[in-house]
């Protein structure tokens, strides 16, 4: 099976951020230009006895009997399954399923993908809601790659106040994992990311049970002196060079202006994982994950001659882009489920509690055609407005993604004052509330540019025709 997915994501530890806390990201780009995203809270289960069987492959799963309470953003159409794709649950952990990576057909020939075994589509739902920690999460996900395989190549970030996890699963059943340093951040774009493993430091990596025995047995590494997931099990082709490592040159040329001078967009052993060079901030993610090539020749946007050349970062097909930020519950008391809708060059992230029950009816309900009322299609129809008119609109766009941005801040700040003394059902309540009111300002405002711009537009149109005044 091959995935439908081709995304990028970024992970920031505590000690690299600008405010201490965690941060996973992605955007979830897709094959249609258009695919209809909610935003949703599942809630906590008990006594249930159900199985779960995938629309998509029909991977069949005898469910736990409880689950807890989590944030996810399926898909509308849920034919090709839930497709939940990221969410922080009740025990404060994040998640973001998946990074869509594919193996050689060396370590394929041995350890084939499994039809109906666990996809993308299977993955958020079948896992978020029954881990308690970032490792936990590599942990579960492990054994069911063990019991049922896996269906294609994914990676998958976890999460929690203290750590991130990264994992790869590139075959049927083979997989490593890898703990972000604290003060370290790492990009991954479509490829086998993960390089060296230490099989002696069990705290810092993971792996499926006889992954060494397989790659020995059937004669696969093609290093003298390391054992490199990456050379061992990914890829390094043209497609590679062209439609995946210019992200990562893009994104560390950014990020880590120091180290990565001398890197090439089609530099195929760019590091996964880098030290930040700066504190890095929410709106830093942002900016890498909104990036078109901004301010090079490959700008899709530009006129330049190589503005093809490259697979960009932010896509108009991207069906949402998500920033995970996990925080201490012990100084806060929820974390932060930034979510964007339409293209992320265009668009604002939208900070949504994660510790509340319930979302705003504009992110739960989204017809399947275009309706200002649903949070989706408004994000969607600004994007394209924008776009069509990419200089004209460019300038007042941004100047309203930084002004949503400064509003964001100040909301927080004035949230987390006075949830101060909050706890139980009151927390929930006041936080869904304010999600509310979240969800209601951006959507005012989104809706005011909109009309604003197709008003200017209608001054634009290749139709006009100035009269001579004496005429």
């Amino acid at each position: 099976m091959q995935n439908k997915d081709a995304c990028t994501s970024i992970m920031v530890g505590k000690r690299a951020s600008l405010d201490g806390t965690v941060f996973i990201a992605r955007n979830e780009d897709r094959v249609k230009a258009i695919e209809p995203k909610r935003f949703l809270v599942k809630s906590a289960v008990k006594d249930r006895h159900e199985t779960y069987v995938s629309p998509y492959n029909k991977v069949t799963v005898t469910l736990p009997e409880s689950g807890m309470r989590y944030t996810s953003t399926p898909s509308l159409d849920q034919t090709a399954g839930p497709n939940e794709e990221d969410g922080i649950n009740e025990a404060n952990v994040a998640a973001s399923f998946t990074e869509s990576v594919y193996a050689n057909d060396r370590v394929l020939a041995y350890d084939p993908y499994v039809k109906n075994g666990l996809a993308e589509d299977s993955l958020c739902t079948l896992v978020l809601p029954y881990i308690h920690s970032a490792r936990e999460g590599v942990e579960y996900t492990g054994k069911l790659i063990e019991k049922f395989g896996s269906a294609e190549g994914n990676g998958m970030q976890f999460a929690d106040a203290d750590n991130i996890w990264y994992m790869e699963v590139v075959t049927g059943h083979q997989w490593v994992a890898v703990r972000i340093p604290d003060d370290c951040y790492a990009v991954t774009p479509n490829q086998v990311a993960i390089e060296d493993i230490n099989f002696t430091d069990p705290d810092n990596y993971m792996w499926a049970d006889g992954i060494q025995k397989f790659v020995e047995e059937h004669q696969l590494n093609p290093d003298h002196d390391r054992w490199n997931f990456r050379h061992i099990f990914g890829t390094s082709t043209q497609k590679d060079r062209h439609y995946n490592t210019p992200r990562t040159w893009f994104a560390q040329r950014y990020l880590s202006p120091k180290a990565s001078q001398g890197q090439m967009p089609e530099d195929s052993e760019m590091p996964f994982i880098r030290k930040a060079e700066f504190k890095i901030a929410n709106e830093d993610i942002q900016y890498v994950l909104k990036s078109h090539f901004n301010e090079t020749p490959y700008d899709p946007m530009g006129d330049a001659p190589e503005r093809k050349t490259y697979r960009a970062i932010s896509l108009s097909r991207t069906a949402q882009s998500h920033i995970l930020q996990v925080r201490d519950l012990n100084k806060y008391k929820t974390s932060i489920h930034w979510i964007e809708l339409g293209v992320p060059a265009f668009n604002p992230y939208v900070p949504f509690f994660a510790n509340a029950d319930d979302t705003d009816e504009s992110y739960r309900n989204v017809p399947e055609k275009m309706d200002l009322k649903s949070a989706f299609w408004l994000n969607e129809a600004l994007a394209e407005v924008v776009e069509s008119h990419y200089q004209e609109f460019i300038e007042k766009d941004e100047d309203y993604q930084k002004e949503l941005n400064e509003w964001a801040r100040r909301k927080i700040a004035q949230v987390d004052k006075e949830t101060l003394n909050l706890e139980g059902q009151a927390l929930i309540d006041y936080l869904t509330e304010q999600n509310h009111e979240v969800a209601t300002h951006y959507n005012k405002r989104t809706t005011e540019l909109f009309y604003e711009l197709l008003t200017e537009g209608c001054e634009l149109s290749r139709m006009s025709f100035k009269m001579d005044p004496n005429l």
